[in-house]
């Protein structure tokens, strides 16, 4: 197992993040922590960088009011973002870090915030994705 996968899945472990999937050949993992609004959240570990990704809501129909109340939110986001898929059809939430120099309290401050975004800005999502 490769030293920055190993890392990041004691990690996870220690977060007490439940790994439903793991790939070390495709450097990825799937998780979730419900409690803390994690979904099936997509971790890929490709030094030198980590990449998480989860779906928030499917988009129905091109809305100018919800990209810019989006976009005005990704201001007030610790780490990650907003942003749309390639295809304009998802609302994903992504954050990458840096993997050489990662340590436990960056990983959990970037899961942190997503779950700080999901219970505060909650109304809006489901008001988005309804």
């Amino acid at each position: 197992m490769s030293k920055c996968f190993l890392k990041v899945k004691e990690y996870l472990n220690e977060l007490n993040y439940s790994i439903l999937n793991e790939n070390e050949d495709e450097n990825f993992f799937v998780i979730d922590k419900e409690s803390e609004g994690i979904k099936n959240m997509v971790i890929v570990v490709e030094n030198p960088i980590l990449i998480m990704e989860q779906l928030i809501f499917k988009v129905k129909e091109d809305n100018m009011e919800m990209y810019k109340s989006l976009l005005q939110k990704n201001q007030d986001i610790l780490h990650g973002a907003f942003v749309l898929n390639q295809d304009g059809n998802s609302v994903i939430f992504r954050d990458t870090l840096q993997v050489e120099n990662l340590d436990l309290n960056e990983l959990s401050g970037s899961l942190n915030s997503l779950s700080l975004l999901m219970s505060e800005y909650s109304e809006e999502i489901i008001k988005f994705s309804a």
